[in-house]
């Protein structure tokens, strides 16, 4: 089995590799191709996934962990999920968009401070004090339950769901069957 932390620690680098990749290739307004753009947008489309279910499931099992283990854990749970709260709403203008729109490029450059600053956050800050309180099996534990909900974690951000981990638990199944079906059709998520 896996620990939460190697769970963790392996999104949060996927998504470290994506924001990279989209600065690197940051397009000057009216300069890129089609082609170009077209990828830009299905990195980003790739992003705005795997970064929901991240969040998701972090909401349904990491933080009710830390709350429950850590010393403090409701006032790093709550920065945490004001973070990601405001990484699902700028995610979500950002989905709606072209690349080749001027917007596009402002709400990435926003999304890519602000993961950056939300993972050191959480790896710097939270995993410490979650790490000393669980044991291995516990740590391996939490590290299943988040492997298995990614299954089934929706595609899409949904701001205005409640970050609650029982109303995702409810509500997140239906929304990920949602998502994945709005995918299919429109092939969203396909390289």
């Amino acid at each position: 089995m896996t620990s939460a932390f190697e769970v963790l620690a392996e999104d949060h680098a996927e998504v470290k590799q994506m924001l990279t990749d989209l600065e690197l290739g940051a397009v000057r307004q009216g300069t890129a191709t089609a082609e170009q753009l077209t990828q830009r947008k299905k990195l980003a489309e790739q992003l705005v996934i795997e970064a929901s279910r991240h969040e998701a499931v972090e909401e349904m099992y990491f933080w009710p962990a830390v709350r429950e283990h850590v010393p403090g854990g409701d006032a790093l749970a709550g920065t945490a999920l004001g973070q990601e709260q405001e990484g699902k709403e700028v995610l979500a203008k950002l989905e709606k968009l072209d690349a080749g729109q001027a917007e596009f490029e402002k709400l990435l450059a926003e999304f890519t401070r602000a993961g950056r600053e939300h993972i050191d956050y959480e790896e710097n800050h939270v995993w410490p004090g979650l790490r000393a309180a669980l044991t291995a099996q516990q740590a391996e534990e939490l590290g299943g339950k988040l492997e298995a909900a990614k299954k089934t974690a929706p595609t899409r951000p949904h701001p205005h769901t409640p970050a609650s981990p029982g109303a995702l638990k409810t509500v997140g199944p239906v929304a990920a069957a949602a998502d994945k079906a709005r995918d299919a059709m429109t092939n969203r998520g396909t390289h």
